[in-house]
């Protein structure tokens, strides 16, 4: 009988919806320091199920699984807080199904990975480089 039952909870569970993982990436961005939200006035968060395939191809992407976060736009170190005529906002993009994946691989919670990808996109806001963001999260490590 027990088994039916598990079987039956099972069915029942979902996949979290994209607002689910908004709602993740929205907790975690009002965790951040003032001082660095401050500096991320008008940077539009976006949850998609996956990238496009423009930025799957501009990426060097195998698969559409490889990209979990993506930010798009002009960092604060080249000027992003200076809007021009015809820029389109900074943005940071979250996508859902290959953070799903990477959740389910892994024991991090949820909001645990959310979090850490949208803090690596916000640092691209910043200006700061992947090998730059790996080198503070060593020494924080």
């Amino acid at each position: 009988m027990a088994e039916i039952s598990n079987d039956a909870a099972l069915a029942a569970l979902k996949a979290p919806t994209l607002e689910d993982i908004e709602a993740l990436a929205r907790a975690a961005y009002a965790s951040l320091p003032s001082r660095f939200t401050r500096l991320c006035e008008g940077l539009l968060i976006r949850v998609e199920d996956f990238p496009d395939d423009d930025t799957l191809d501009d990426m060097e992407c195998e698969t559409e699984y490889d990209l979990l976060g993506l930010f798009k736009g002009r960092g604060l170190a080249q000027g992003g807080h200076l809007s021009e005529t015809g820029d389109q906002p900074n943005m940071v993009w979250l996508y859902r199904r290959p953070i799903l994946d990477f959740w389910a691989d892994g024991e991090e919670t949820l909001a645990e990975i959310v979090t850490h990808v949208l803090v690596h996109e916000v640092g691209h806001h910043f200006g700061l480089s992947d090998e730059d963001m790996e080198a503070i999260e060593a020494q924080a490590g």
